[in-house]
């Protein structure tokens, strides 16, 4: 049995300070092409770390951990941590900076230094939760990603830009709902779990963040058809969202009337449109059509 995490207090935390000179040693600057944004908050990171139910025997998975403020905050509740980092310079200094602020827990880390995109495999156990301070232009597919190739992780919580956030957790009739919302709920029960302010951040970005909690659900959803169909339906849907289904999905089917055949035997009216429709509902299309073939 490991050892029980640490309840060193906010000393191990990096502040402001500690953020601006870690970035100065290593000559970081921030970079918008990779949504570098650092959490200079040790009460954010904690909060982050409560609300995404961190427990004593959860693997954690952490996307772009950048200096490791978000790191050490899950490291002092979680049994072991793997960061997922691209930048070359932030992953080579994490490990030192780990060691050099929580030692004790030090071997309860591991770094991979890749793309999050192309993560095929994680090292030791496998992950039971996913919690990130995820680069807005990557944010839904890294999360996409993340929830495909590790169906072990139960929960997530990732913050993100609020216009994000939003559409993740959108309801189907919002005007935001769309492609990032559907197929989050394929894997997912999804909700807003809270907003983050701008000033918690080094830059201050120029948007509000927020977070969103996914519950991965306890069965998957029943379906003849893969999700690779779903998905195809989906994204056909949204690509001509002004568009009725019967139009929207012309090209996916053959031709509109194979398209308004399958989806009057789903039960969806042709005449609606894609941000009127459940997961479920994409589904039955998608089965629709793996029936007639």
């Amino acid at each position: 049995m490991s050892s029980s995490p640490s309840t060193d207090d906010s000393g191990a935390l990096l502040g402001p300070a500690d953020i601006r000179e870690l970035a100065a040693a290593l000559g970081v600057r921030p970079t918008k092409q990779r949504g570098q944004n650092f959490v200079i908050d040790a009460n954010t990171v904690r909060r982050i770390v409560r609300t995404a139910e961190v427990r004593p025997d959860d693997v954690v998975v952490e996307v772009g951990p950048g200096l490791g403020s978000l790191t050490l905050a899950l490291l002092e509740a979680a049994d072991r941590v793997v960061a997922v980092e691209i930048d070359d310079v932030l992953a080579a200094a994490l490990p030192s900076t780990i060691a050099a602020r929580m030692p004790a827990r030090a071997d309860r880390f591991a770094l991979v230094h890749s793309d999050a995109m192309h993560v095929q495999e994680l090292p030791g156990p496998a992950p039971t939760a996913l919690v990130a301070n995820l680069p807005y232009n990557v944010a839904v597919p890294v999360l996409l990603h993340m929830l495909e190739r590790f169906p072990s992780i139960e929960r997530t919580l990732v913050m993100v830009q609020s216009e994000v956030a939003d559409r993740l957790a959108a309801r189907p009739g919002n005007k935001v709902y769309g492609v990032p919302s559907v197929k989050a709920n394929w894997y997912a029960e999804v909700k807003r779990a809270g907003a983050i302010g701008r000033n918690v951040f080094w830059p201050a970005p120029n948007v509000d963040s927020g977070l969103v909690s996914l519950i991965r659900r306890d069965k998957p959803i029943e379906t003849t058809a893969t999700r690779e169909e779903v998905f195809a339906v989906v994204d056909a849907a949204f690509a001509q969202r002004r568009k009725t289904l019967r139009a929207a999905l012309a090209g996916w089917a053959g031709s509109a009337a194979a398209a308004e055949a399958a989806l009057v035997a789903a039960g969806v009216s042709p005449q609606a449109r894609g941000e009127a429709l459940t997961v479920h509902e994409f589904i039955a299309i998608a089965e629709q059509k793996g029936a007639a073939q």
